[in-house]
């Protein structure tokens, strides 16, 4: 494929119709607007950028919908799920991790995303004391056999807490020490390549040391790579960090590193107003995951002050609840009508609430995964998702709303087709490899929960 003619096209400024996009090398060399569609070309409908799924933990796709029940107790939240889920994450192997990735890669490219940066922490199959590669090259295999773009961002998890300098029992298959992490993190980047590239992250302020993020932080800065971390997710967290420093997380991280746009701060749900306003300042990126913190009670992101303070936001699918950055948008949004008892909240930049959002998270994506991706003009990655304009959810939008039907009509979606680095993925609304990838998934995760539940 070395060019598609597209009927209408959202480009980098603004929306076009009767639009070529050539390509080459995976990047689009060259972009007319207003031409004739010419009788070899593939005509597209509507064409828009692929989003990035900025935070995911891909083995958690197996546990979807598996945490929906009342425990005894009555008193479910944050922290009775990840006893479930580490139950999970101890039973999961090399190849175990290669089928569950792979389906949720391709469930991500059938509803628009494009790329994914996985936020890792499973370095070492069961059993093992060391960090190996084999975790590593599975994802790496699951992304290039769906054909997804992958940051891979490996994780330090080196404690149980503030004050718990030893990790659990349930922790200890994935804990390591910093000299162990910075090794991987260095052997991670002989699998980059074309569609492969890493970034770096901490897990959580109450999971690594200063020291160790200290180390880590240089080493993103060094690199030029994002730097991820999970931060002010739930209350306790901050409370405990209070206790311990003083001072609220962001408040701590903001007085003790130089943050910018390479950092990608997850959740950040809990910030006060003084955080709010000098983390947006640091041009930071903060990535969302409403229908994961929906689904775990974490509670709401600030997003009007946040977006008012010219703040950066990604999205992420991040447990896999949901794989749709729409309905990630929508909820965002909703969220906020839901506090603020008004309506279009996140309409700043443009007058539609849909296209603010969209190109929002677009933009936010492209810094936290480090990849030149997210608009549609000369010399970025040709990584877009076609509509069809013939949908009935599109029925009767023009292009300022087009956006506004994707983000809050919460139909099927109408995705024809996906392309990443110029090749095609998804075609007929159908990945290449579904059915394979599919039946692959469905035995594995048979036979993981089937053990995880006998040993409960």
């Amino acid at each position: 494929m070395t060019a598609i003619f597209a009927r209408k096209a959202l480009l980098a400024d603004g929306w076009h119709e009767q639009v070529r996009l050539q390509f080459d090398r995976g990047r689009i060399t060259a972009i007319e607007r207003g031409v004739i569609a010419g009788d070899a070309e593939y005509q597209a409908g509507i064409v828009i950028p692929g989003l990035a799924n900025a935070h995911s933990h891909a083995f958690q796709r197996a546990l979807a919908g598996h945490t929906e029940s009342r425990s005894p107790k009555g008193k479910d939240n944050f922290w009775t799920w990840r006893n479930r889920m580490y139950a999970l994450a101890g039973r999961v192997d090399a190849s175990r991790m290669k089928a569950i990735a792979r389906q949720a890669y391709i469930e991500m490219l059938c509803s628009g995303y494009t790329s994914v940066a996985e936020f890792h922490y499973l370095h070492n199959e069961p059993g093992e004391k060391r960090s190996g590669t084999a975790m590593l090259e599975a994802i790496v295999d699951s992304a290039t056999e769906s054909g997804i773009r992958l940051t891979y961002v490996p994780v330090l998890y080196e404690r149980a807490g503030f004050e718990e300098p030893q990790p659990t029992a349930e922790q200890r298959r994935f804990a390591s020490n910093v000299d162990e992490f910075l090794q991987h993190y260095s052997d991670a980047a002989s699998f980059t390549g074309d569609t492969v590239t890493c970034g770096i992250g901490a897990h959580s302020l109450r999971a690594v040391t200063r020291e160790s993020l200290d180390r880590i932080a240089a080493a993103a800065n060094r690199d030029g790579v994002p730097m991820h971390i999970h931060i002010a997710e739930q209350r306790r967290e901050v409370e405990q960090c209070l206790a311990v420093h003083d001072r609220r997380p962001v408040e701590w991280l903001l007085e003790n590193y130089q943050l910018d746009s390479n950092w990608c701060l997850v959740h950040a749900t809990h910030m006060d107003t003084e955080e709010t306003q000098a983390l947006a300042r640091t041009g930071a990126v903060v990535c969302l995951c409403p229908s994961t913190e929906a689904n775990l009670g974490d509670g709401l992101f600030r997003l009007q002050d946040w977006m008012q303070q010219g703040g950066h936001i990604a999205i992420g699918s991040d447990s896999h609840i949901s794989i749709n950055p729409f309905e990630e948008l929508r909820w965002l949004e909703y969220g906020q009508r839901l506090i603020t008892e008004q309506r279009n909240i996140a309409a700043l930049s443009h007058q539609h609430t849909g296209r603010n959002l969209f190109e929002s998270a677009a933009a936010g994506g492209a810094l936290a995964t480090g990849q030149d991706t997210g608009r549609l003009e000369k010399g970025a990655m040709a990584d877009l998702v076609v509509l069809d304009d013939e949908s009935p959810m599109l029925a009767g939008h023009g292009i300022d709303s087009i956006l506004d039907a994707l983000v809050f009509s919460g139909f099927t979606l109408p995705i024809d087709r996906v392309m990443v680095h110029g090749e095609w993925q998804v075609v007929n609304g159908r990945h290449r490899a579904a059915q394979a990838a599919g039946e692959e998934y469905v035995r594995v995760v048979r036979d993981l929960l089937r053990e995880t539940e006998a040993d409960r």
